[in-house]
């Protein structure tokens, strides 16, 4: 009935919720980053991040390793994605594998790499921990590059021109035709 337990959670929610560590547009970065709150990427960071929700800015770049809670990508990754919640907004581009929970892809995004889909009680049957290592359920390369209609369909004139291109080339030399000499 009174627990230490709910007062330690009543204590934790009444603590002000941090502000976010912010690496602006402008900001390079070699080196790992670790936090137990919220981090936004807006500029360069070549390293591993870790942290509980990270926000990665459409002029952000990252080339890492990234784990986390949850992860929302509008910029650019190069690098593994290991998190329960994982939002590719449709400006993103992502070439690394993802190991997710939950995934959600707008139109539009890029994502090149290997999707890997890990559950809870997956993961507790096995023994691991969300973070540590994940159970792979596809090994499957996905390129993909999502569209709107409009831009799905080339025209007509698209087409026939990609058909010219792709088509062999005609070599220079005319076969000899038969003659009476």
């Amino acid at each position: 009935m009174f627990s230490k337990n709910k007062k330690d959670k009543q204590a934790q929610n009444n603590q002000p919720r941090a502000v976010p560590s912010i690496i602006s547009a402008d900001l390079k970065i070699v080196g790992d980053l670790s936090s137990a709150g919220e981090i936004q990427v807006d500029g360069e960071v070549t390293g591993d991040i870790r942290s509980k929700v990270l926000l990665v800015g459409e002029t952000a770049s990252i080339k890492g390793e990234i784990r986390a809670e949850t992860v929302r990508v509008h910029g650019h990754i190069n690098g593994q994605i290991r998190a329960t919640y994982v939002n590719l907004a449709k400006s993103a581009h992502v070439v690394g594998d993802i190991l997710h929970e939950n995934l959600s892809i707008q139109e539009g995004a890029f994502l090149e790499g290997h999707l890997t889909h890990m559950s809870e009680k997956q993961l507790k049957e096995s023994g691991l921990k969300p973070f540590e290592e994940a159970v792979k359920l596809s090994d499957d390369r996905v390129n993909l590059v999502v569209k709107t209609g409009a831009q799905a369909a080339p025209k007509a004139q698209d087409k026939a021109t990609v058909a010219a291109k792709t088509a062999p080339a005609q070599s220079p030399v005319q076969p000899k035709t038969a003659s009476g000499s």
